[in-house]
């Protein structure tokens, strides 16, 4: 198989990002992430998601001057896409859960909060 590229196939990958602020009075604000990336295993997907949170960390001063310090919190799940064809619809990751109302606390959309 010398010359042979390894057949990729797309992995989804849910990552936390977690922003501190040199703020006393501010508490962390949490960004999820789903990742769309290509690799031929599961292992490969996972180093990518690596790369890319590493890349993705950053400080920069707000407009009250504070100071915000992105970071990797977690990756939560990294695995190969439901569907590989991704030329048409398809659905990408599933994941399930019990408590529905620890959901709707959690998931700020669900209630119309703005961000």
């Amino acid at each position: 198989m010398t010359g042979m590229t390894a057949r990729t196939v797309p992995h989804v990958a849910i990552v936390l990002m977690e922003a501190r602020s040199d703020a006393a009075d501010r508490p962390p604000l949490f960004q999820e992430n789903f990742l769309l990336v290509h690799a031929p295993d599961e292992k490969a997907a996972r180093e990518r998601v690596e790369h890319w949170a590493q890349r993705a960390g950053t400080s920069y001063r707000n407009e009250q001057g504070e100071t915000l310090t992105w970071r990797l919190r977690t990756i939560v799940d990294v695995k190969e896409a439901e569907d590989t064809d991704l030329t048409r619809d398809a659905d990408l990751y599933t994941r399930h859960f019990r408590d529905y109302a620890s959901y709707e606390r959690f998931e700020p959309l669900l209630s119309g909060e703005e961000i």
